[in-house]
């Protein structure tokens, strides 16, 4: 059987498809301050093939703190019950990215300065650089980070102990 569907709606489909997500993730997310009594905007977006749904606070992010938690780990849980009330409504798996308080582009920041320091390091020695554990969302931005800057990584280990190795040129 072929595929009758015009080049230019593909990409409109997935878009629409993508909104749709970061529909039932606000829905969802807004429930959720609601029942903890939390104050906040919701921001949808598509970014890189994916939805993108941000918590934001005019007042003192302090009380949205509470759900990023140490490292992020709050945060992450929240991810991925999110994903899961979206692929409740859809029954399509999500890859959906959740932000709260500003919290993962101050890490993507971050990860993006580690990475392109790592790439420098492999260039000016030689040798692979070693990155310390991280989860999956920093290995991506690192990963990201050392081919813009000409190199390639790997990731090596298992989880919870996976790391990002940037090999020399």
């Amino acid at each position: 059987m072929t595929d009758t569907t015009p080049a230019g709606t593909k990409g409109t489909d997935t878009l629409t498809r993508l909104e749709q997500e970061g529909e039932i993730a606000a829905d969802y997310l807004e429930g959720l301050l609601d029942i903890a009594d939390l104050d906040g905007d919701i921001d949808m977006d598509v970014e890189a093939d994916r939805a993108a749904v941000s918590i934001i606070s005019d007042s003192t992010s302090r009380d949205l703190q509470k759900l990023v938690g140490r490292d992020g780990e709050v945060l992450e849980a929240l991810q991925e019950l999110t994903r899961l009330a979206v692929h409740r409504e859809t029954g399509d798996r999500s890859r959906l990215m959740l932000d709260i308080a500003g919290f993962r582009a101050r890490k993507r920041e971050q990860l993006t300065e580690i990475g392109a320091k790592a790439a420098e390091e492999a260039k000016g020695t030689g040798q692979p650089v070693k990155l310390d554990p991280m989860t999956p969302f920093e290995r991506k931005v690192v990963h990201d980070a050392v081919a813009a800057a000409g190199l390639s990584s790997e990731s090596e280990g298992e989880e919870p102990q996976r790391r990002v190795v940037v090999l020399p040129a």
